[in-house]
């Protein structure tokens, strides 16, 4: 026999078929995912200095243990709200970010966006729907047979999963106001503070969506 035995390695095309558990999230898996890359020195956002280990060639390096910390407590946080029946809004706008989210979506019974969000279709929601065609469907995605209702406010969601929340900053917005709870994929380059639970990781790469079971 010739040759070398090849040690298990890193598949990302089979994570997206079969999405990890929280817990065999490892430090190993999202370093072979970049999770680590951040943005230039010259960039960065002060308020993630906790989150950054060190510097490599002006690049900020992420701790990757904080970002596996984050991300077990964001999955936890997801698990609850769809376990107690609340809608969760996965949102990707970034080219190949929609799969990630229909995927998430499916998995939570949520729903999800990789469109461009309209300003104000939470804080302003019964104008903006009002000026469309509406067609009122269940969550079995069934048409009504009563025909759309009148007289009621669009429905809300209860958390907000954001892979890229700085091109949605309005949405983050608007949940504030509202008091709706978001998490988010949060570079170095971006402000933790706009969401409730951020994630501290290269938002830059393609992401897999995670198993909620723990």
């Amino acid at each position: 026999m010739f040759g070398s035995t090849i040690s298990p390695h890193y598949k990302p095309h089979r994570m997206v078929t079969s999405p990890l558990r929280p817990k065999d999230i490892t430090l190993e898996l999202l370093l072979a995912a970049g999770a680590h890359l951040g943005h230039s020195t010259s960039l960065w956002n002060p308020g993630n200095q906790r989150y950054i280990f060190g510097i490599r060639q002006g690049i900020h390096i992420i701790s990757l243990e904080q970002t596996t910390a984050h991300l077990r407590r964001a999955a936890k946080v997801v698990e609850g709200v769809a376990r107690n029946g609340g809608l969760v809004l996965f949102v990707g706008n970034r080219q190949g970010q929609d799969r990630c989210v229909v995927e998430a979506a499916g998995m939570t019974g949520g729903c999800h966006l990789f469109g461009k969000w309209v300003p104000g279709t939470i804080t302003n929601g019964a104008r903006i729907v009002g000026h469309g065609a509406v067609v009122e469907k269940d969550f079995a995605d069934r048409t009504s047979p009563d025909g759309p209702l009148t007289g009621r406010d669009p429905l809300r969601p209860d958390l907000v999963v954001c892979l890229n929340p700085l091109e949605n900053y309005i949405l983050l917005h608007e949940c504030g106001l509202y008091g709706i709870p978001t998490i988010g994929v949060i570079d170095t380059d971006a402000d933790p503070t706009w969401v409730t639970y951020p994630i501290p990781a290269n938002d830059d790469r393609l992401v897999v969506p995670f198993r909620l079971a723990a």
